[in-house]
C-alpha cells in the first residue's frame, strides 16, 4: 500500500508565519502542471508493485487549481498507477477560494476530502498572520462545504500572540457546532527566514509563548475529547472513521512519492526531495530528467524516524517491532533511555495489543502530561551516528 502527495507551489499572498516552498506568481502554472503531469508518469515504476490508497494535493495551495487541472492530474494517476477501489483523494484549500459553485463542481471529482485552512475565526488573528481571507468567509466556506462533503478537515493555529484561552475555546466550539469530523491543530512557530521572525526582531510583533501555546494545547486536548474526537497523533484529532489515511500513512512508515517542486519521498530505505524552485524544477523535467536528490537511510536513520513518529501517535513504538527490525541492542538502549522519562511520568510501556501469534506486544508512549514534549522525548531517545 502507497500513497502520492502532490506538492502545488502557488498562493495568492504569503502568510507570515509559512516555510513552506511556493510562488505568489502563477506566471508558470501552466508549464508546471505539464510537468507534474510528467513527473507521475516517469516514476510510475517506483511504485510498479504497489496499490495507491491514498492522494494527496498539498501546498501551497491547491485550490487555486482549475477542476480541469486537478482532474488531469487525477486521471494522470489512474493511468500509470494502480489505485485503490476507494482511495482517499484530499485537496488543501484555502476559504477564499472555496465559494458554493466551486464546492459543487469538486465534489463532481473525485476528490472526496477537503482539508480546509481556516487557522482562526477572528479578524485580528487572521490579520497577524496576513492569511487572505477574513472571519466571515471561513465561516461561509464551512456552512457550503458541510453540505457536500461528509468528510472534511480544518486546520487551526494556537498559541497566537494575543490569544486567550477563552477566545482560543470559542475557536474550537465555533468548529464544533458545524459537525467538523477531523481537526488539524498547530503551535504557531517561528520559523527561520520568515516574515513573523523577522516581525518579531524587529519588535512590530510580540514573540510567541510557550506557555500560552501549551495552555492551548491542555484546552484542545480536554476540549475535543469532550466532543468525542480521538486524538490520534499530537496536532490530529479526528471522530472514528475519519482519521486521515494519508498522514496516518506518514506516521505508520508506508512508502510514498511526493510530486512537484519540493515533495519528499520514502521507501522504507531511501529518501528523497525535489528541488525547492519551480522554474528549475520545470526545466529539468523538459529534459525528461527527475529533478531529486536521494538518500539511503542508515540504520540508525530508520531507528529515529520510527521513534520520532511513533510517539506522536496513539500507536506508540513497538518494542517488539524494534527488537525484529533494529535488534535487541538497540531494543535495549531505548529501554535504558526511557527510564528517566518514564519516572518522570512523560512516558509509559504498555501491554495491551497483541500480534499475530497472540503474544502481547509491548509499545512505548508518551503520557498525557508527556504528549506536548513528544518530539523533544523523541530526540532524547535517538541513536546517535
Amino acid at each position: 500500500m502507497a500513497g502520492i502527495y502532490i506538492h502545488i507551489p502557488f498562493c495568492k499572498q504569503a502568510c507570515y508565519y509559512c516555510d513552506f516552498h511556493f510562488s505568489t506568481s502563477l506566471k508558470k502554472k501552466d508549464e508546471l502542471v505539464s510537468c507534474l503531469v510528467k513527473e507521475l508518469e516517469l516514476r510510475k515504476g517506483e511504485l510498479e508493485n504497489d496499490i495507491v490508497e491514498t492522494i494527496y494535493f498539498g501546498g501551497g495551495t491547491p485550490s487555486l487549481m482549475s477542476i480541469d487541472e486537478l482532474q488531469l492530474l487525477i486521471d494522470t494517476i489512474y493511468k500509470n498507477y494502480c489505485v485503490s477501489k476507494n482511495p482517499e483523494i484530499t485537496l488543501e484549500a484555502n476559504p477564499d477560494d472555496l465559494s458554493e459553485n466551486q464546492i459543487i463542481e469538486l465534489s463532481k471529482t473525485p476528490i472526496n476530502r477537503l482539508s480546509i485552512g481556516v487557522q482562526s475565526f477572528f479578524e485580528e488573528d487572521l490579520q497577524l498572520m496576513n492569511r487572505a481571507h477574513n472571519a466571515q468567509e471561513a465561516k461561509d466556506c464551512l456552512s457550503a462545504a458541510i453540505g457536500s462533503f461528509d468528510n472534511i478537515t480544518v486546520d487551526l493555529i494556537y498559541g497566537i500572540p494575543n490569544m486567550t484561552n477563552e477566545r482560543w475555546k470559542k475557536n474550537l466550539q465555533i468548529l464544533f457546532d458545524f459537525g467538523i469530523n477531523h481537526i488539524s491543530s498547530y503551535a504557531l512557530t517561528i520559523e527561520p527566514k520568515t516574515a513573523l521572525e523577522s516581525f518579531i526582531k524587529q519588535g512590530k510583533y510580540p514573540d510567541v509563548d510557550e506557555k500560552v501555546a501549551r495552555a492551548h494545547f491542555e484546552i484542545l486536548v480536554e476540549e475535543t475529547q469532550k466532543e468525542g474526537f480521538v486524538h490520534y497523533e499530537i496536532s490530529n484529532f479526528g471522530k472514528p472513521n475519519y482519521f486521515s489515511k494519508h498522514n496516518t500513512s506518514y506516521w505508520q512508515g508506508k512508502k510514498y512519492i511526493g510530486i512537484g517542486p519540493s515533495a519528499h519521498s520514502f521507501n522504507k530505505t531511501h529518501r528523497s526531495w525535489n528541488v525547492a524552485n519551480n522554474t528549475r524544477y520545470i526545466k529539468t523535467l523538459q529534459e525528461n530528467k527527475l529533478p531529486n536528490e536521494v538518500e539511503k537511510l542508515s540504520v540508525n536513520d530508520r531507528f529515529n524516524e520510527y521513534i520520532m513518529t511513533g510517539l506522536r501517535t496513539i500507536w506508540g513504538v513497538s518494542l517488539t517491532k524494534i527488537e525484529t527490525e533494529f535488534g535487541s541492542n538497540f531494543k535495549e538502549q531505548l529501554v535504558n533511555s526511557a527510564k528517566k522519562y518514564i519516572e518522570e511520568g512523560l512516558l509509559i510501556v504498555t501491554s495491551s495489543d497483541f500480534d499475530e501469534y497472540q503474544n502481547c506486544i509491548e509499545k512505548l508512549k508518551t503520557t498525557s502530561k508527556g504528549k506536548f514534549l513528544a518530539d523533544g522525548l523523541a530526540s532524547e531517545l535517538f541513536v546517535l551516528s
